[in-house]
């Protein structure tokens, strides 16, 4: 389930005032639940038996299969990602001594469900993997195509410098562009 956490994108989740980082993963046979607020970092994994324990344990009068169940939760986690929550269901959170649970409540036929994720800080393994990593990567990334992007600016400036020393001038004066200046965005940049 882990690896196959990491293909997951991260989305924005707000549980009250508090908004979230989280990423799901979900099989028949478990789900793993990965929530920042980027401070910490949660996360809770629980395979078709812990699923199956919980789920009588919170939902005295429902028999379902665990497999359904955890498709329902999955439906109603990936609503939820996509910022889409179904409008029967309400999720809630709360900081607990040493973790952080997520309170989901919704209806299967008519009839309540309640579930709760119970999340325990992630090991710092873990948060290298899903989350410092793919951000120190994608910060270089980004940095490389400024580079690329700066360097093709300053070839357009020479061409264009070239086309005005040939006698070309502009058909509309509101297309002139003041030369790039890279040190300048480059400052800028960081700054901002």
């Amino acid at each position: 389930l882990e690896s196959s956490l990491l293909t997951q994108p991260w989305a924005s989740v707000c549980f009250g005032e508090s908004t979230f980082l989280a990423k799901t993963c979900f099989r028949d046979t478990g789900y793993i639940l990965l929530i920042s607020d980027l401070s910490s970092v949660w996360y809770e994994s629980a395979d078709a038996e812990a699923v199956g324990q919980r789920t009588k344990e919170l939902n005295k009068r429902l028999t379902v299969q665990v497999s359904s169940f955890l498709h329902r939760l999955c439906n109603l986690m990936r609503l939820l990602l996509e910022g889409q929550p179904d409008t029967a269901t309400s999720f809630s959170c709360h900081h607990a001594a040493g973790g952080l649970s997520l309170h989901v409540k919704s209806e299967i036929s008519g009839l309540p469900i309640y579930w709760a994720f119970h999340c325990c800080p992630a090991p710092v393994e873990m948060v290298s993997r899903h989350l410092v990593r793919p951000l120190i990567r994608m910060s270089l990334v980004l940095q490389y195509q400024v580079q690329e992007l700066s360097s093709l600016l300053l070839q357009k400036d020479a061409e264009i410098e070239d086309y005005r020393e040939s006698g070309a001038t502009l058909s509309r004066d509101r297309l002139r562009t003041e030369p790039f200046q890279e040190e300048t965005f480059q400052q800028n940049f960081m700054a901002e």
